[in-house]
C-alpha cells in the first residue's frame, strides 16, 4: 500500500506546478493588454503636438501672397525668407533667429527623407551642395513647402522637389525645431511624493 501511496503523490505534484503556471499566464494576460494602450499622458502630447503644427501650417498659409521684402518680417512690411519663419514660430512662442542660416543652426538635424518630414519642420536651401544654407521654408505637408520667394517676389507655396533651374537653390537639409515638451520620465510617473 505505500508503493501505492507514493505514486499517487508523484503523479499529483507535476499537475499543481502545471495549474501555478495556468494561473499566472491568466493573470498576466490583462496587464500586456494595457500595456500596449497608450498611456494618456504621451497620447495628449502627441495630439497636441499636431494641433500646433496643424497652427504653424495654417499661419504660414495666411502668409501666402504677402511681398517679399529683403530684411522683411511682417505681413505689413513684407518678408524675406528668415523673416516670414521667425515671424510664424514668434506666434507660437518659438525664439528663433533672424538668418536662415542661424535658424538652420538651432534646429535638430533630420534625415533629408520627405517620408520623415513633419508639418513645421524648417528646410534649407543653398545655391549648391558646397554653399552655406542661404534660403529656408516651412514643410506643409504633402511635399511642399511654403517660403518669401524673392524670385516670386512674394510669400508663395512650392512643391519640394521641382525642377532645377539657376535661380531655384537647391535643398540642403531639415531642421527641426525642438518645440514640443520632452516626455516626462518613467521615473517620474512612478515616483510617489514623499510625505
Amino acid at each position: 500500500m505505500n508503493q501505492f501511496r507514493v505514486r499517487r503523490m508523484s503523479v499529483r505534484r507535476p499537475r499543481r506546478p502545471i495549474a501555478v503556471l495556468v494561473a499566472l499566464l491568466c493573470a498576466t494576460v490583462p496587464t500586456v493588454a494595457s500595456a500596449q494602450s497608450p498611456i494618456p499622458v504621451l497620447a495628449g502630447m502627441s495630439a497636441s503636438a499636431s494641433s500646433l503644427r496643424d497652427s504653424i501650417v495654417s499661419l504660414a498659409r495666411a502668409q501666402i501672397g504677402t511681398r517679399y521684402k529683403h530684411g522683411g518680417a511682417s505681413p505689413q512690411r513684407g518678408f524675406d525668407c528668415s523673416g516670414l519663419v521667425q515671424y510664424v514660430m514668434a506666434r507660437f512662442a518659438m525664439i528663433v533667429p533672424r538668418t536662415a542660416k542661424q535658424q538652420a543652426a538651432v534646429g535638430v538635424p533630420v534625415d533629408r527623407d520627405t517620408s520623415l518630414l513633419r508639418p513645421g519642420d524648417l528646410l534649407t536651401f543653398a545655391s549648391n551642395a558646397k554653399a552655406s544654407v542661404s534660403h529656408i521654408g516651412i514643410y506643409i505637408g504633402n511635399g511642399r513647402f511654403i517660403h518669401a520667394s524673392s524670385v516670386a517676389g512674394r510669400v508663395i507655396e512650392s512643391p519640394l522637389n521641382r525642377a532645377p533651374a539657376p535661380k531655384i537653390k537647391m535643398w540642403r537639409g531639415v531642421a527641426r525645431i525642438p518645440w514640443a515638451p520632452d516626455p516626462p520620465t518613467s521615473t517620474g510617473l512612478l515616483a510617489t511624493p514623499e510625505r
